[in-house]
């Protein structure tokens, strides 16, 4: 986008590329480290860890290892631009009512520590069915691009003190996961023990014709049975003395009563059991479309992510500043960048100048007076990403 503004001449076009590529390629040199630390401090409670792994080598290191796990994690996710969902609004997102058509219940015991983190919220509204498709009702609700959740489960101890034996998790594991256009009022749907439950409407649906065909069943089919059943049992019970002939046409009747019965009751159990599996299958295929990794798979893209924005920052603002052909103090230089992509892109946003300026110190390609901030030439800026990249592989010995 900078290089074809139009603003640097041909050579100076080529300079800017060759200090674009070497502040990506430190980028990347730095986060590689970031990544096998997080990688390390992962792998005790890593569920999908198929090597050995050393850890723990002392009684307290797991613990020392998730913490930093979880100092490190969140960290990146800074980098990457996410922000964490605070436990009022995750309160909130579970009071708020689910754009899906089903009932959702966590057991929020079954785990030790959770996390959430968004990127990106945006308000958007969608048109629901209603009564069959009698009714439309628009809804406008708050979506995130990016979601995060970090789940820590309880230990091995705890579902033994509760008898559960058939776990599908591996207790004292934790998983990360990244999803992608969640609603805030679906997040409960993200966590990896949520069970579909029925509302109230779909205990009628299934339950009303349930009855009335249930008393037609009564007054048409069953009525003879029932009735020849209840003389047996009487008798059974002396409640009165005339025996019973149960003959074979008798027999036949009472078989092929409990019979109708037995499948009249088989019938509403498989009904409840489809549209249970129906709801199961639309919680699946929202999440299948909208899960982008799992676990470690995690890490590589917050740090591809991390990588991009720390690199669009840096590079921003040294061009904005090399553009200005002056001294410029943070505010300006933040106003020029916003404006710059709202006249442009027509996408308005909070450019992160304080977090884009310490970069560029860190790097060496700001010279300060004061409040005012000045680039180095794109010559000085390669020689200077040059020496600090040959910098790294220095070796005392």
């Amino acid at each position: 986008m900078c290089a074809d503004e139009g603003t640097l001449s041909p050579n100076d076009i080529l300079l800017f590329k060759d200090v674009c590529a070497l502040v990506s390629s430190i980028f990347h040199f730095k986060f590689h480290s970031n990544l096998e630390r997080l990688k390390e401090s992962y792998a005790p409670v890593n569920p999908d860890l198929d090597t050995k792994t050393p850890y723990p080598k002392i009684d307290n290191e797991k613990s020392i290892l998730e913490t930093r796990l979880v100092a490190e994690l969140k960290e990146l996710l800074n980098a990457a631009n996410f922000e964490e969902i605070t436990q009022v609004d995750l309160d909130c997102a579970l009071q708020e009512e689910s754009l899906f058509k089903i009932k959702l219940n966590v057991d929020f015991n079954d785990f030790e520590q959770v996390l959430f983190f968004r990127r990106g919220e945006s308000i958007k509204q969608e048109t629901l069915s209603r009564w069959f498709g009698l009714s439309k009702k628009t809804i406008k609700f708050i979506n995130y691009d990016r979601v995060v959740i970090y789940v820590k489960y309880k230990e091995q101890h705890y579902f033994e003190q509760q008898q559960r034996k058939q776990l599908f998790f591996q207790p004292g594991s934790t998983i990360i996961k990244l999803f992608q256009n969640i609603p805030r009022a679906d997040l409960e749907m993200l966590f990896p023990n949520t069970e579909v439950r029925m509302k109230t409407i779909d205990k009628f649906i299934i339950g009303v014709p349930a009855v009335v065909g249930g008393i037609v069943m009564l007054a048409t089919k069953l009525g003879a049975t029932l009735l020849l059943t209840w003389t047996l049992l009487a008798f059974w019970l002396n409640m009165h003395q005339e025996p019973v002939t149960l003959d074979q046409t008798a027999l036949l009747g009472l078989a092929a009563g409990f019979g109708a019965l037995g499948a009249f009751l088989w019938k509403q159990f498989s009904n409840f059991k489809n549209r249970k599996i129906q709801f199961m299958k639309t919680l699946t295929d929202s999440l299948y479309f909208k899960n982008l990794d799992n676990n470690t798979g995690v890490f590589h893209r917050l740090i591809d992510a991390a990588e991009e924005e720390e690199c669009k920052e840096t590079i921003l603002a040294y061009y904005f500043l090399l553009k200005a052909g002056s001294s410029l103090n943070i505010e300006e230089l933040d106003q020029q960048i916003e404006h710059w992509f709202q006249s442009q892109y027509q996408h308005a946003f909070d450019f992160e100048i304080s977090d884009a300026i310490k970069k560029l110190i860190d790097l060496g390609l700001v010279e300060q007076s004061g409040e005012q901030l000045s680039a180095l030439s794109l010559h000085q800026a390669r020689l200077q990403l040059d020496r600090l990249w040959d910098g790294y592989f220095e070796f005392d010995h």
